[in-house]
C-alpha cells in the first residue's frame, strides 16, 4: 500500500480520536488523511412506525459530539469535512475533489447501516479501495468466533466464552500529522434548526445534563471513577431513578462512539489497581459485556433482529392499537409508575435502566402491543439510542429474543420497590392533569 495515496476516514458511530482503530490505521498507512462526517438527511426527514428517526435530544448531543471531534482532529492537523445531505452524494463528491483513493470506515453488522455503506461504495470512483474495520467491540468477533446461533445461544454462553480470554488492551492514540495535511475546508456543522428542530431549554428536572463529545466523556469517567468514586456504589445504586450518579451515564457517549468500550474497561481496571476491586466495579464491566453481547448477536441474527417474531421467529399476535400506543407515549396509562418514566423520556430523552425494563414490559406484556413499535419509539426518543442494545433488549423483554422464558414485571410491586415514596412520580407527574 503506497503511503503517498490519499485516504478519507468516514466517521459514523465512532466519534473519537483516541482508541479509534479505523482512524489509526489510515494515519499509519497514508501520508495524507482527511475525514468526513455526514448528517444523513434521511435520518432527520424520515420516520419509522410514525416516529421521527431521531429526537431533538440526541440531535443536540450529536452536534456537540461532532463539534468536539472536529476540534480534536484539527488539533492533530486533520481536517473534518461535515455535510448535511445524502452520504452517497456528499462523500462521492469529496473523493473527486480531493482525488482520494482509499476509504476507511467502521464495519457494521445491521441492515440499514450496511445498506448505507453499500450505497456509498457504489457511488465512489472505481479506483477507490475500501477498508471496513470492526471497532465497536470490547471482544473482537475474531476472538470469540461465534459463527452460528447454536454457539451463541444466550448471554451465559457469551459470558463464559469471553471469560476465558485475557484481553490485551492496547489503546490506540491519534498520530499528529504535519501542518501541510490541512487543506481548505469551508464546511460547517449544521445547527439544530437546519436539522428540523427548534432550540429548547433543558428540563430542570433532567438527570442527564451532560454534553456530547469525547472530551466530556473522558471528564465523566474521571469524575465517576476517580474523583467521587461513585463506581464503587454502582451495584447498589444502578436501579435508581433520580440524579446524575445512580449510574455511570456513559451510554450516550458509548452509543455514538465518543468513547470506546475498551477505554471504559481500561479505566475500570485502573480504578481497581488504585482502590481495589469490589462487586460494583465488576458489575459495570458486566454491563459492558451485555452491550458487547448484543453487538455479537446482531452479526448472527442480522436478518431477524427487526422481525415481528424476533430471533425465535415466534408467532405472536401483537396488537397495533394507536390509542394504546399514544397513551403509553404520553404517560396516560392506568399505571402511574409507567407514566412517570414515559413523561421523563419525552421531556428529557433519558430514562433509567429500571424504567426501560418496566415500560417495555408493560407495552408488550400488559398492552400486548407489537414490540417493534415500542423499540421504534425508543429509537426516536432516547439520547443514548444504540441499534444493537435497543432492539436486542426489546426482543429480550418481549420474549422473542435470546431469552426463551417468558417474563413480565409486576408494575405495582416495581413502583413500591423502586419508587416507594413516589419521588419519581411526584417529579414527572406533578403538572399532569
Amino acid at each position: 500500500m503506497s503511503k503517498e495515496k490519499t485516504a478519507i476516514v468516514w466517521f459514523t458511530n465512532n466519534l473519537r480520536v483516541s482508541d479509534n482503530t479505523v482512524l489509526s490505521l489510515a494515519l499509519k498507512n497514508h501520508t495524507r488523511v482527511f475525514c468526513v462526517y455526514c448528517f444523513n438527511k434521511s435520518t432527520f426527514e424520515g420516520s419509522f412506525y410514525g416516529f421521527k428517526r431521531i429526537s431533538i435530544y440526541r440531535t443536540k448531543f450529536l452536534i456537540e459530539s461532532v463539534s468536539t471531534l472536529k476540534k480534536n482532529l484539527e488539533t492533530n492537523n486533520i481536517p473534518l469535512f461535515v455535510y448535511y445531505g445524502k452520504p452517497e452524494k456528499k462523500i462521492s463528491e469529496l473523493f473527486l475533489s480531493l482525488k482520494a483513493e482509499f476509504l476507511y470506515v467502521q464495519k457494521e453488522t445491521t441492515k440499514e447501516e450496511n445498506e448505507l455503506i453499500n450505497l456509498v461504495e457504489k457511488s465512489l470512483p472505481r479506483n477507490v479501495h475500501i477498508k471496513k474495520i470492526f471497532d465497536q467491540f470490547l471482544f473482537h468477533p475474531d476472538l470469540l468466533n461465534f459463527d452460528s446461533e447454536k454457539k451463541l445461544k444466550s448471554f451465559s454462553s457469551f459470558r463464559k466464552r469471553a471469560g476465558k480470554i485475557k484481553l490485551k488492551l492496547e489503546l490506540g492514540q491519534c498520530i499528529k500529522k504535519p501542518k501541510n495535511n490541512l487543506t481548505h475546508n469551508t464546511t460547517k456543522i449544521p445547527c439544530i434548526e437546519t436539522l428540523g428542530f427548534k432550540n429548547y431549554t433543558q428540563n430542570p428536572n433532567s438527570c442527564y445534563t451532560f454534553v456530547g463529545g469525547e472530551d466530556s466523556a473522558n471528564k465523566r469517567v474521571e469524575n465517576y471513577f476517580f474523583e467521587t468514586k461513585e463506581i464503587r456504589n454502582y451495584k447498589k445504586t444502578r436501579n435508581g431513578l433520580i440524579g446524575p450518579d445512580y449510574s455511570s451515564k456513559l451510554s450516550p457517549w458509548l452509543a455514538n462512539g465518543s468513547i470506546s468500550t475498551r477505554t471504559v474497561y481500561s479505566k475500570i481496571l485502573e480504578h481497581e489497581r488504585s482502590f481495589g476491586r469490589n462487586e460494583s466495579t465488576y458489575w459495570l464491566f458486566f454491563e459492558l459485556l451485555w452491550r458487547d453481547f448484543f453487538k455479537h448477536i446482531s452479526i448472527i441474527h442480522s436478518k431477524t433482529l427487526f422481525l415481528r417474531g424476533g430471533m425465535q421467529k415466534k408467532h405472536v399476535l401483537w396488537k397495533k392499537d394507536r390509542q394504546l400506543i399514544d397513551s403509553w407515549i404520553n404517560g396516560k396509562t392506568s399505571e402511574p409508575f409507567v407514566n412517570s418514566n414515559m413523561v421523563e423520556l419525552k421531556k428529557t430523552g433519558w430514562m433509567s435502566n429500571r424504567g426501560r425494563q418496566i415500560t417495555s414490559s408493560y407495552f408488550t406484556k400488559n398492552l400486548y402491543l407489537d414490540w417493534r413499535v415500542g423499540a421504534a419509539y425508543f429509537e426516536s426518543a432516547l439520547v443514548d439510542y444504540d441499534v444493537h442494545s435497543n432492539y436486542g433488549n426489546w426482543q429480550y423483554v418481549a420474549g422473542v429474543g435470546n431469552y426463551f422464558k417468558s417474563r413480565s414485571f409486576d408494575i405495582p410491586w416495581q413502583a413500591k420497590t423502586y419508587d416507594s415514596n413516589k419521588d419519581h412520580q411526584s417529579i414527572w407527574l406533578k403538572n399532569k392533569k
